[in-house]
């Protein structure tokens, strides 16, 4: 919680609900569950053996809803439970995409930092922190893709990134109305003046 003018404030979503670690722990279930979910939204696309799926728009936002600490762990413990044969990771996907899961650790701790400084109360804050989320995930990711599949850096820009700016872009736009609306919700529902 922040503390502006001698009044706390939630510095993260999940800061306005009450308790403490069975709170947390069920936070960290809840968006690997949410993970898992939305990585079955999966629709093979020609020239590459990634998938398009909801798996990235579902680790922002629960990044951003968590805050980095329990978004990281929520998005480990999607990996971890994964790679012990929980089958949950996105049906087309195979050993190609592991990177792009991984990345899901590094951008739920980023997006989850940036939202706790308020990287998710403006439309263009929204846009600027899912769309660093979403290069990093792409940072993990690609790389991971060249080894796993042999393809040089230009190949597997063009087969594991390329495909999917669109439907990222889409992605951030939802997110940019999702994130500040949600606050100003928050906001309406205390009676804040901000």
């Amino acid at each position: 919680m922040a503390v502006l003018s001698g009044v706390q404030r939630p510095a993260v979503l999940t800061d306005l609900l009450p308790g403490a670690r069975v709170r947390d722990g069920a936070l960290v279930v809840g968006a690997a569950l949410l993970t898992g979910v939305a990585a079955q939204v999966s629709f093979p696309l020609p020239g590459t053996p990634v998938p398009a799926t909801l798996q990235t728009f579902a680790v922002l936002l629960s990044a951003a809803a968590l805050g980095p600490v329990l978004a990281a762990l929520g998005m480990a413990l999607y990996l971890v439970l994964g790679q012990v044969g929980v089958p949950w990771f996105a049906p087309d996907g195979g050993n190609a995409t592991l990177g792009y899961v991984a990345g899901f650790v590094l951008a739920a701790a980023v997006t989850g930092a940036l939202a706790r400084r308020g990287g998710d109360r403006t439309v263009a804050r929204t846009v600027g922190t899912i769309t660093l989320g979403t290069l990093l995930i792409y940072t993990v990711g690609v790389p991971w893709l060249m080894v796993a599949t042999g393809m040089d850096l230009p190949k597997a820009l063009m087969a594991g990134v390329v495909p999917f700016l669109l439907g990222d872009a889409l992605k951030v736009v939802a997110a940019a109305g999702l994130l500040p609306g949600t606050w100003k919700l928050v906001r309406m529902a205390r009676g804040d003046r901000d």
